[in-house]
Order: C-alpha cells, then structure tokens, then sequence
C-alpha cells in the first residue's frame, strides 16, 4: 500500500537506527505531540530501540484527552436533557465526566448518538426540526475546519435547531506552555504532520527561536517517526534550533488556505482549558459572534459548570510528559479501558491506552532500553539494529 509499507521497513529502519546511534553523543529528550504518533511509537517499539541516550516524551497530543472534565460535564448535561438529540464520535462515549459517561446518560433515556461527520449530526437536524441536535466539536487544528464549515452550513441553510459544543484547542501555544513550564525537560519536539498539513508552520519558528529547541513536522509511520528523530537529534548535537519540514508529502509551509479561511470566518482565538494542564491562553477556539447563536454552550446556558479532577487520576501528569503510563499505581489495576479513571485510557490515541494495549505486562517499570548502537560501518551488527528482529517492524 502506497506510503504505507515502504514507510514499515525493516532495513530502512535499521539504517536510520544506526545513523541515529552514530549521531548521539548525550542525553537528550524528545516530544512528541500527536496521540497517532504516540501509538505507533508504542505499538512498533521504536522507543525501545533507540539508543539509550533518546527519551521520548508523550506530550498533550491526544485530543480525547486534553478535553477538559468541565467540558464532559456540560455534554452530559446538555445530552441528558429532553427534546436533545447528543451527536458525538464514538470515543467520546466513554470518556468518564462526574460519575458518569456518555454512554450511561444513553442508557438513562438520553437521546446519545454515534455519528462519523459533523454533517451527518446536521443532516439529523434537518430531519428532526422539532428536536434539537447538538454536535461535540473537540480536537485539534485537524478536526476543527469540518466542524467550522458545518456551523457555516447550518447558518447557510437556516438550519436553527443545530449547533456545536466547542472544545477545539491549538498546538503551538501548548508547546509554548509546556516550554515555559519549571518542570519541563524537552529539548526537541516532533510536531505532528496533520496539523501542519491544516494550518502549515508559520508559527513554529518563533517557538523554535523564543526556546532555543528544533521542531520537526513528521508523519505517523515508524520511519516518519525515526526520520524526525534523526534531523532533530542532528540539530541538538549541532546547537541548531529551526524548524525543518520531514513530512512533505503532505505538509507545505502555506498549510491549506481554504480551510484557514473557514476557520477564520466561523471561529474566533480564545484561552482553553486542557484536562490536566490547565487554562492556556489563545490555545483554543469558540463561535465568532456571527455565528453565536450556534453555540451550545449558550444555547443551553451551561458556562457555569465547574469540576475537580479526582485524585486518584494522574492522566494531567501523564499529558505533560512528567509521567509514562505504566508508572501510575492505578494503570491496568484500578485503571484499564473497561473502567477508566481518565481519557488517557479510553481514548484510542490515549497514551494509557497505548501502554495497556501494548505493554501493559510492563507495568510498573518502563520496557527495556537497548544498548548505543554500534557506529555504521563498524562491520558488527549494533544492539539497537540486532534487537529489530523482535519488534513489529520486523
């Protein structure tokens, strides 16, 4: 399958290894920030095969996760009430709000439904005008132009019983924050390609600048990954810090115009609350006045919810990268996807998530590191290359 398997094999992945292993020369820590990144690191290894030298950190990328618990409890409210019709992606069901999840509120008599576009949530509107049908709109800079163009539809069509519970959030200003955090220990981000392929990366330079660390756009793959690893690890051993574009297949530095300018005509920048972070500023998006009458929270007059993440949830460490999953007490004990304690475990780009279904039989300690990797053109096969044979890419 084209920019599938060739971005899945196992000699390339050894010959970046080895470059890899022939470049550190100390310790550095990475981030990622893409949940899809995440999973494919865990599910291929690939931070097991890197040289001991190379931490990778699981950043805020999942955007199940970052939806913050106050935001849960106004969909639960909202969907609990009569005459609504709750239309969600499916992942959102199992999300665990203030004692209960979508999915009990369905079982309760709520009207909860499973929907694969925002514009199936808008058609249901228009075939159900007495009943009022309410779309949760959350993720990143990907999910957010469907959803904008959607509203315009509405607003478009005078479709007036159909509107949108906003919980989008952007990526540069939480790089920023996490940068900016006393507690932070990365030295070089891997920036998610699907991002960058929406909004491209005007805003990355400044961020590389303002806090002296690389960032690579990167795609999903195993050798995506490694191929972002590789340049960023360059530019750390060369004191470099900018922004370099791997992932150009799909990433131009302009991004997608069009959707730029929906964006721009049916949001507005605002601060947003992540789950476990906190409130970002300007990291996130709600209805422009123009389209204010849309907006659930409004419509349904929930802006005054407020929550406390339980205590024994340590997801907002995990999400800042100060915890890997399988070093919280409660992974795959009192936490598992069956009852989850946070997102990080339901979501399917969850990093808990990752771990239990990849790793939980480590848990309590994180897996085996290999060894340096011998130099290329040493002629003996490295640890870290030798130790392939055992993983997925193999």
């Amino acid at each position: 399958m084209k920019y599938i398997d060739e971005f899945q094999n196992p000699d390339l992945a050894r010959r970046l290894l080895d470059e890899i292993s022939a470049t550190v020369t100390r310790p550095w820590a990475l981030m990622e920030v893409c949940g899809g990144q995440t999973h494919s690191i865990i599910r291929h290894g690939i931070d097991q095969l890197l040289p001991s030298e190379i931490e990778l950190i699981h950043g805020p990328g999942c955007p199940v996760c970052v939806t913050p618990l106050e935001m849960i409890d106004k969909a639960l409210e909202i969907a609990s009430r009569p005459g609504v019709i709750f239309c969600s992606f499916g992942d959102m069901l199992r999300v665990p709000g203030t004692g209960r999840d979508l999915f009990q509120v369905r079982g309760q008599g709520g009207d909860v439904r499973v929907v694969y576009s925002p514009l199936d949530a808008l058609r249901i509107a228009e075939q159900n005008p007495d009943r009022e049908v309410v779309f949760f709109g959350i993720g990143f800079e990907t999910t957010a132009p469907p959803n904008a163009m959607t509203v315009h539809q509405a607003r478009k069509r005078n479709i007036r019983n159909f509107s949108l519970l906003v919980s989008h959030v952007r990526v540069p200003p939480a790089i920023d924050a996490i940068m900016r955090s006393p507690d932070c220990r990365v030295q070089g981000f891997l920036a998610a390609g699907h991002v960058c392929s929406v909004m491209g990366t005007a805003e990355y330079p400044d961020l590389a600048q303002r806090h002296q660390v690389p960032i690579v756009v990167t795609g999903f793959e195993p050798l995506d990954i490694l191929e972002g690893v590789r340049r960023t690890l360059l530019q750390l051993e060369r004191g470099e810090h900018t922004v370099e574009n791997a992932y150009q297949r799909a990433v131009t530095a302009e991004g997608n115009p069009a959707a730029q300018a929906m964006l721009s005509d049916v949001f507005e920048i605002t601060d947003r609350a992540w789950r476990g972070i906190g409130v970002i500023p300007d990291s996130g998006w709600r209805l422009s006045d123009r389209y204010r009458d849309h907006d659930a929270e409004h419509r349904f007059s929930v802006e005054g919810i407020v929550t406390r993440e339980p205590a024994e949830c340590r997801s907002g460490e995990v999400l800042q990268g100060l915890l890997k999953p399988n070093e919280c007490e409660a992974f795959g004990t009192t936490c598992t996807p069956r009852s989850p304690l946070g997102a990080t475990m339901v979501s399917s780009e969850g990093a808990c998530a990752a771990y239990y279904l990849y790793r939980r039989l480590d848990a309590g300690t994180p897996g085996p590191r290999p060894a340096v990797a011998a130099r290329v053109g040493s002629g003996t096969p490295s640890p870290a290359t030798a130790s392939l044979e055992g993983s997925p890419l193999a």
